[in-house]
């Protein structure tokens, strides 16, 4: 039931707005890590300590196999378009994180694949979440931190 003092209290106090928030802290502080990363290529670092390598950029770390994937199978693991992820693509590309090439198993397409540089990239993306989920871990407690993750991936996989 709802206080009549704060009848719009229900808009931030919901699971889902804690899950947002909880998301933008791990997020940040897993980019934060990752620009101070010594295996990270100073370019990207920089990249990142100014921010400019985003959210959107990291979906491309989360969902680009090592082996290489199409740009229309990239999109679709991430939830975009591909006009949206085309232009992250060509982004990442400039910044030498990933580069394009023949996909052999089809002359028609194009494999976006990482390079050297986006391979040391996703080594400190590993590195940098295995280190905030330790903090996760401390700041709640490694139970609690276990029930939240177990919890998270029932909901999601439903």
């Amino acid at each position: 039931m709802q206080s009549p003092l704060q009848p719009d209290a229900w808009r931030t106090n919901h699971v889902g707005h804690w899950l947002r928030l909880a998301l933008e802290r791990f997020d940040a502080r897993v980019q934060g890590l990752m620009a101070s990363h010594p295996a990270v290529p100073l370019g990207l670092a920089n990249l990142a300590a100014r921010g400019q390598i985003g959210a959107a950029h990291i979906h491309i770390t989360r969902h680009l196999e090592l082996q290489g994937t199409r740009l229309t199978a990239l999109a679709a693991r991430a939830g975009m378009t591909k006009q949206a992820m085309a232009t992250l693509v060509s982004q990442c590309e400039a910044w030498g994180m990933v580069e394009r090439s023949d996909d052999p198993a089809d002359a028609r397409a194009r494999r976006i694949c990482f390079t050297a540089a986006g391979l040391a990239w996703v080594q400190a993306y590993q590195d940098a979440v295995a280190q905030a989920h330790l903090e996760l871990e401390q700041a709640v407690g490694s139970e609690v931190a276990t029930v939240i993750a177990l919890g998270l991936e029932a909901y999601a996989g439903q």
